[in-house]
C-alpha cells in the first residue's frame, strides 16, 4: 500500500510539473483572453521542447532543459507585464523604453494608495518575478527526467505531436477563437522581435516626418492673427474621454453638467464648439498627447516622444511665442526635474512647487484643479500688448479616481490651507484595493465632474471676449473603466465670448455647447496643430 501511495505522489507531481508547462505556454497576455478557452489546447512549443530534448544526449539534456525553463519564464513574465500594460494603457509592455516607467508607477502607487499598499504590491510583483522561474525551472527539470526514465513518454510526445498536427490540419476550435493546435508563445515571440525590429525603422521614418514641416517657416506676422489680443488656455482634462459622455451610467452624471455649463456660459454671452478628436494612447501616458496635439505628429510611444523631444520640431506653443505671447507651461503634476519642457519653447514653466500649493494633497492629484485655475488667473493676468498663452493639464482626474476635493468659493481658496477639513474626509488610500469596478466607475464620473465644473466655473467667472479656452481630454480611462476595444476618441471644446473666434471654425462642422454630438466629426489628434493655426491665420 505504501509502495502504491508513493507513486501516486510521484505521478501527481509529474502531473503539477506538466500543467505548470502548459499553463506557461499558453498563458495569454491580455486578461480579457484570460479563460478557459485560452487554455483548451495543445501547445506546440510542448512537443518541440521535448523533442529536442530526446535528440540531445543525455550528458547536455539537462543544462539544456534549464536553458529553455528560463526563457519560458521571462516570456511567462513578460505576458504577466504586457497584461498589465493592456488592462491599464491598452497597449503591451515596450521591451526598450518602458523600462523608464517604473517610477512613475511606483510615484502613482504611493500617492494614490499609500506607501504600505504600494509595497504590498511591489512584494507580490517580486514574488512572481522570482516565483516564475523557480516554478518553472523546477517543473522542466522534472519533467526532463522522465525522458531518461519512462520510454513511455517517447510515444506519448510524438502521440501528441500527432493530435496538434490533425487539428491544425482540421482548424478545431473548441471555444472559440482559440485553436486546439496552439502556437501561441511562439507568435508572441516572434511579435516581440518584429516589434523591436520594427521600432528601428518607424525611427527612421519619423525622423524624416518630423523634418518635413511647411508651417514652421510662418513668418510670425501671418500667425494667429485671429487671435491677437486674447488670452489663450489651453486645457487638458485627465482622462476625459468618449466614454465619459456615451457610457449611459457615466454619462448620466456627465452630460448634464456640460448642458448646464453651456447655459450657463451662455449667461455671460460665452459660446463654445464641440467635437472630438483621436488620442494616440488610452489608459495613461498623457505627455504622449500633449506631445501629438502641440507637435502635430502622432507620438503614441516613448520611443517616438524621446526623438521628438530632442528635435527642432515646431509646436503650437512655440507658434504662439513667435506670434508674441507671453508662453506658459502651468505643470501641477510635474514633481520633479522636466528637460522636456524646454521643447516647447515656454517662456516660463510652474512645476508643482512653482503653484504655492499648501493644502493637503488628494491622491496622486496632489493640487485640486480649482486651485490650479485660480493660480493661472494671477499668473496669465500680464499685458495686453503680450496677452499670455498658457497650457495646463488638470489632473484631479487623474487614475484612481479616489480622493475628490470639494467645489469652494473663489475667493476662499488662498494658499489652499482651507482644503484641510474636507481632505479629513477622503477615502484613506489603502481601501481603494477593496473598490469594485462598480465604485472604480462611479469614483472616474466624479472626478471627471469636478475637473469640468471647476474650469466651467472658471471660465464663467473670467467672462469676456478676450479669453479664448481649448478643453479637451488627453486619452481615454483604463479599460477598468471603459470595457475593452473602447476606441481612442476625446471630446475637444473651443469657449469664447468673442462671436468671431468661433465663426472662424464653423467650417469644422462642430456641434454648439461644451458637448459635442454623437455625429460631431472626429479628426486625429495630430491634426489639430494645422486645423487651428489656418483657421486663426486667415
Amino acid at each position: 500500500m505504501s509502495v502504491s501511495r508513493a507513486a501516486w505522489k510521484v505521478r501527481l507531481a509529474d502531473a503539477i510539473a506538466l500543467l505548470i508547462v502548459v499553463a506557461a505556454l499558453l498563458l495569454p497576455d491580455r486578461l480579457t483572453s484570460t479563460d478557459f478557452g485560452s487554455f483548451a489546447a495543445i501547445p506546440l512549443e510542448l512537443m518541440l521542447g521535448a523533442m529536442l530534448l530526446l535528440l540531445l544526449p543525455s550528458t547536455v539534456r539537462l543544462p539544456v532543459a534549464t536553458t529553455l525553463a528560463l526563457l519560458l519564464a521571462a516570456l511567462t513574465v513578460l505576458k504577466i507585464i504586457d497584461a498589465c500594460f493592456y488592462a491599464s494603457l491598452s497597449r503591451p509592455f515596450d521591451l526598450v523604453l518602458d523600462w523608464g516607467l517604473a517610477g512613475g508607477a511606483w510615484a502613482l502607487l504611493t500617492s494614490s494608495l499609500g506607501l504600505p499598499a504600494a509595497l504590498l504590491i511591489a512584494f507580490a510583483a517580486l514574488l512572481v518575478v522570482l516565483g516564475v522561474p523557480v516554478a518553472l525551472l523546477l517543473a522542466v527539470r522534472r519533467l526532463t527526467r522522465l525522458l531518461d526514465t519512462h520510454t513511455s513518454v517517447v510515444v506519448a510526445v510524438v502521440a501528441a505531436a500527432a493530435l496538434w498536427l490533425a487539428c491544425w490540419v482540421a482548424g478545431i476550435v473548441i471555444a472559440a477563437p482559440y485553436p486546439v493546435a496552439s502556437h501561441a508563445s511562439t507568435t508572441k515571440v516572434i511579435n516581440e522581435v518584429k516589434r523591436i525590429r520594427d521600432g528601428r525603422q518607424e525611427q527612421q521614418a519619423f525622423a524624416t516626418q518630423i523634418a518635413a514641416d511647411q508651417v514652421a517657416a510662418t513668418p510670425a506676422d501671418q500667425l494667429l492673427t485671429g487671435l491677437r489680443g486674447k488670452r489663450v488656455l489651453l486645457v487638458f482634462v485627465e482622462s476625459y474621454g468618449r466614454v465619459a459622455l456615451e457610457d449611459p451610467t457615466i454619462g448620466a452624471q456627465i452630460r448634464p453638467v456640460l448642458d448646464s455649463g453651456t447655459t450657463e456660459l451662455a449667461a455671460h454671452g460665452i459660446q463654445a464648439r464641440s467635437g472630438y478628436l483621436t488620442s494616440p494612447i488610452a489608459g495613461g501616458g498623457s505627455w504622449l498627447a500633449h506631445a501629438t496635439l502641440l507637435s502635430g505628429l502622432r507620438i503614441d510611444h516613448q520611443r517616438r516622444y524621446l526623438t521628438l523631444v530632442a528635435s527642432d520640431r515646431f509646436t503650437l506653443t512655440e507658434a504662439f511665442h513667435r506670434a508674441g505671447w507671453h508662453t506658459l507651461g502651468v505643470m501641477p503634476g510635474v514633481t520633479r526635474a522636466w528637460p522636456e519642457g524646454a521643447f516647447y519653447d515656454y517662456d516660463e514653466i510652474y512645476d508643482s512647487a512653482a503653484l504655492d500649493y499648501a493644502g493637503p494633497a488628494f491622491g496622486w492629484s496632489r493640487i485640486p484643479d480649482q486651485f490650479t485655475l485660480a493660480r493661472l488667473d494671477q499668473l496669465t493676468s500680464g499685458s495686453p500688448q503680450r496677452p499670455a498663452m498658457a497650457m495646463v493639464p488638470l489632473i484631479t482626474s487623474h487614475a484612481p479616481w479616489s480622493a475628490v476635493p470639494p467645489i469652494l468659493p473663489w475667493d476662499d481658496l488662498g494658499d489652499g490651507s482651507v482644503y484641510g477639513s474636507s481632505a479629513d474626509d477622503t477615502e484613506q488610500p489603502e481601501a481603494i484595493l477593496a473598490r469594485d469596478p462598480t465604485r472604480v466607475r462611479a469614483d472616474y464620473a466624479r472626478s471627471i465632474s469636478y475637473s469640468l465644473q471647476s474650469l466651467i466655473s472658471y471660465t464663467a467667472k473670467e467672462s469676456g471676449d478676450d479669453l479664448v479656452v481649448v478643453m479637451l481630454g488627453d486619452h481615454q480611462p483604463a479599460p477598468a473603466v471603459t470595457g475593452p476595444d473602447a476606441g481612442k476618441d476625446v471630446p475637444i471644446t473651443v469657449i469664447s465670448g468673442d462671436p468671431a473666434v468661433l465663426q472662424r471654425i464653423d467650417s469644422w462642422g462642430w456641434s454648439s455647447g461644451l458637448r459635442p454630438a454623437p455625429d460631431a466629426p472626429v479628426w486625429p489628434m495630430e491634426s489639430f496643430r494645422n486645423r487651428f493655426l489656418a483657421a486663426y491665420a486667415r
